[in-house]
């Protein structure tokens, strides 16, 4: 080809990147690879092949994992955390910083060595990849130096299992293990199936720096191993991303084990533009949104949102722009897209655009070559029900949709059970961040798309998962505040039969339910009897199903709580709070007739009240964050509701046991169904008229009395609750943290008989902390 020929036709020449470096590594370990376990590799055991998804050549033998190595390095990791732990935020900040020196010196190996594994093109890993794992390393490097002094009262999990996918093999490990070790954690990892070798590469560079053994264990092997570690007795923390399925799976498999849980799941993420949108930086914007690492991102935009009167335009252009993308060789300069990982996910892709042609959607592709390999794909005439609408393919394969208003945008963006991101297009800004509010994902994109920093949190809301990874919020999530232990057992069922008891000097009455502002008779049409210190004080409603069912419809629909100011929330819990003060009288009194010491009694309602108070100074005070990035943005980290919470009360000091779980929840902006103490339920149903006279809201607070562990079981169940705190028996807690598998909720659970809620653990950042998730939204700022 002529000069004129290519200034005219602009296409690439062949840049092949020389991979002979390393060849020879893989060469040098033709025998296999082990593990590396207390900082030294073990022999090879049984193998498995590794296979270069561009040519679907065997490069590496690499070792199957059993129950019996992921002991070993359980007890390796175990054996090290003390030590680990015990030295300075300094010293562990001074391996974490040659960590990432290191990473940065082997950095043109570790990019070709990821090419080679994942399939991923060359210009990826080497400018996004390898950058962004040095980055993250030296990050938590000044986390661990400065920890004690912004994190004070924190301590470490103990040891960590974590699980990491194969679409950025060593991005993700660094994502895990960089905030595990500055936090004083040690971790046993277990790279993916398809492509653990840049994992075994950076186990070297551990021993390069002289990283102390045991510290970072890395265990290979297929989901059987990660289920090992997953399910070993001696892991402290769990840290998983990969698909929604199996992430349910490890909520069902860590239910009741006490082990702290990270997920960073699926996603299909909206793709916004709006009408005055910059389209060619829109276009352009789709290119690093779905075709970027073929598609096989968790935060993808996938699913792309035009308004009507732009669509054919944009359209036609990012139809222009699909046929210049070069699908090939991951070692060449000039490729746009390199293979699918593995055969297994190409047959997938195949198999899930086959459905979405066959319920009529219309397909407009590029080119690419045999083998492992999928064209980029622009799917248009798409139902928002349809396969390819709702399922995650995990492929370059983007749908188009349209939209005329911005409420049809967020009603579309928010149709997905995923919320994990979502980019925004639009010239104007103030348009943009109204939409950044209302969109459910953990991290927005204004004019950008897939911009990622250690500076800024990363994780999702809904069935993309819960905990963060990055930033303070992601430092956090390997630290917990030390928790009380208790041994309650589980209530016996309440007795529904007339007690015979005779009356009381209480005020004997049948306590209704509270339900969207109103009291309710209980859907069973029975009450049960309620024990004083001297015999029945009275009666309350028997909850079921169908009043839960009820009580979470009426907090649904009291979402404007959550977007009322914390100033305003402030003044309604301060209010409440003189309420409560105005007939203290009253409430002690019937803490009395439950038994309580008059001095405990006064005491109990002075500390409800004293609780209004501080978390109504909270509701305008615990902040968000800007996160300082490397990129030209600004960086918002807002604290959000999780939105309808379930709370099931302490058994014990019924009155502030149930405020000390509702006010932190309110005062962040959720509306609440309470379950009180099954046993005296009356001090909390005495509050009724206290809610319906201080100017809360109808269905921000919801009251079903009866079987505590019945009702947590349905509320834990209800894919419309999104958090669910229960403190009760260890059975009944294992069972909420099982239940809530089914959406995903976030939950807290704690023994009934742990905590002193009249003291200093029972208020406090950390109760804040559990009510809210952190969206992080991305605002173009500076050049």
């Amino acid at each position: 080809m002529s000069i004129r020929e290519i200034l005219k036709d602009m296409s690439y020449g062949p840049a092949p990147e020389d991979s002979k470096i390393v060849e020879g590594w893989l060469e040098s370990h033709r025998e296999g690879f082990g593990h590396f376990i207390d900082g030294a590799f073990t022999a090879p055991g049984e193998t498995f092949e590794v296979r270069n998804p561009a040519t679907g050549r065997a490069i590496a033998q690499v070792t199957q994992g059993t129950v019996s190595d992921v002991d070993t390095a359980v007890k390796a990791a175990r054996k090290a955390q003390k030590s680990w732990a015990k030295l300075s935020g300094h010293e562990r900040a001074r391996y974490l910083y040659a960590i990432a020196r290191h990473v940065q010196q082997h950095a043109r190996f570790l990019a070709v060595l990821e090419a080679i594994d994942n399939g991923k093109p060359i210009r990826e890993t080497r400018d996004i990849d390898v950058p962004l794992v040095a980055r993250h390393f030296y990050h938590h490097a000044g986390w661990a130096e400065i920890a004690e002094d912004e994190l004070p009262g924190l301590e470490p999990y103990g040891v960590c299992g974590q699980v990491i996918p194969w679409n950025f093999p060593l991005l993700m490990l660094s994502w895990k293990i960089a905030p595990a070790l500055a936090a004083g954690n040690t971790v046993v990892l277990k790279p993916a199936e398809y492509t653990p070798l840049t994992a075994l590469a950076f186990a070297e560079i551990c021993a390069e720096v002289g990283l102390p053994a045991g510290v970072v264990n890395i265990v290979t092997g297929d989901g059987e191993t990660g289920g090992a570690i997953i399910g070993h007795d001696d892991i402290d923390k769990v840290a998983f991303t990969g698909s929604t399925e199996v992430g349910k799976t490890i909520r069902l498999q860590t239910a009741g084990s006490g082990k702290g849980l990270t997920l960073e799941l699926g996603g299909k993420s909206p793709f916004v533009v709006f009408a005055d949108a910059d389209i060619d930086a829109a276009v352009e914007g789709v290119v690093d949104a779905i075709w970027f690492n073929q598609g096989q991102v968790c935060c993808a935009g996938a699913r792309i949102l035009v308004a009507e009167a732009v669509a054919e335009r944009f359209e036609t252009l990012l139809a222009r722009r699909m046929e210049t993308l070069v699908v090939g060789d991951p070692l060449d300069k000039g490729t746009d897209m390199g293979a699918i990982v593995h055969p297994v996910q190409l047959e997938r892709i195949k198999e899930l655009v086959a459905q979405g042609e066959a319920e009529g959607v219309t397909l407009r592709q590029g080119t690419a070559p045999d083998g492992c390999f999928y064209p980029p794909t622009l799917a248009t005439n798409v139902q928002p029900a349809s396969v390819l609408s709702t399922e995650e393919i995990f492929g370059p394969v983007v749908t188009l949709t349209t939209f005329r208003t911005p409420s049809d945008a967020v009603e579309l963006a928010n149709n997905t059970r995923y919320g994990l991101a979502a980019s925004i297009w639009s010239e104007n800004v103030n348009l943009c961040l109204d939409i950044a509010a209302q969109v459910k994902a953990g991290v927005v994109w204004i004019n950008c798309t897939n911009v990622l920093d250690a500076g800024a949190g990363f994780g999702g809301y809904r069935e993309s998962g819960f905990g963060r990874e990055g930033a303070r919020e992601g430092m956090r999530a390997y630290l917990k505040t030390p928790a009380p232990k208790g041994k309650a057992e589980d209530l016996p069922a309440p007795s529904a039969v007339p007690h015979g008891g005779g009356g009381s000097d209480a005020v004997d009455r049948t306590a209704k339910l509270y339900v969207g502002g109103k009291q309710a008779r209980p859907d069973s049409g029975y009450a049960y009897t309620v024990e004083g210190a001297k015999g029945p004080v009275g009666l309350a409603g028997l909850g079921n199903r169908k009043d839960i069912r009820n009580a979470v419809e009426a907090a649904s629909k009291a979402g404007g709580w959550g977007k009322a100011t914390g100033h305003n929330r402030a003044q309604v819990i301060y209010y409440f709070g003189e309420n409560i003060s105005a007939r203290a009288g009253e409430f002690a009194a019937r803490l009395e007739a439950f038994g309580a010491k008059p001095a405990a009694a006064k005491a109990e309602v002075e500390t409800a009240i004293r609780r209004c108070f501080w978390y109504a100074a909270q509701a305008d005070k615990f902040d968000g964050a800007v996160h300082q990035t490397k990129s030209a943005h600004v960086t918002l980290a807002m604290n959000e509701p999780l939105g309808v919470m379930g709370l099931v009360c302490p058994t014990g000091q019924p009155l502030l046991g149930a405020l000390s779980l509702v006010l932190p929840a309110i005062a962040m902006g959720n509306s609440v169904v309470v379950v009180p103490s099954q046993t005296h339920p009356l001090a909390a149903t005495d509050l009724y008229q206290v809610l319906e006279t201080s100017d809360v809201p109808a269905g921000v607070v919801n009251i079903v009395t009866g079987p505590r562990d019945e009702l947590a079981k349905t509320l834990a169940q209800h894919d419309g609750v999104d958090g669910m705190w229960y403190v009760g028996g260890t059975e009944g807690a294992a069972m909420v943290e099982a239940e809530s598998a089914g959406n995903l909720k976030q939950t807290w659970t704690e023994t009934d008989d742990a905590r002193d809620w009249s003291g200093r653990d029972g208020q406090g950042r950390a109760f804040l902390h559990r009510a809210t998730q952190v969206k992080n939204i991305w605002v173009p700022y500076g050049e």
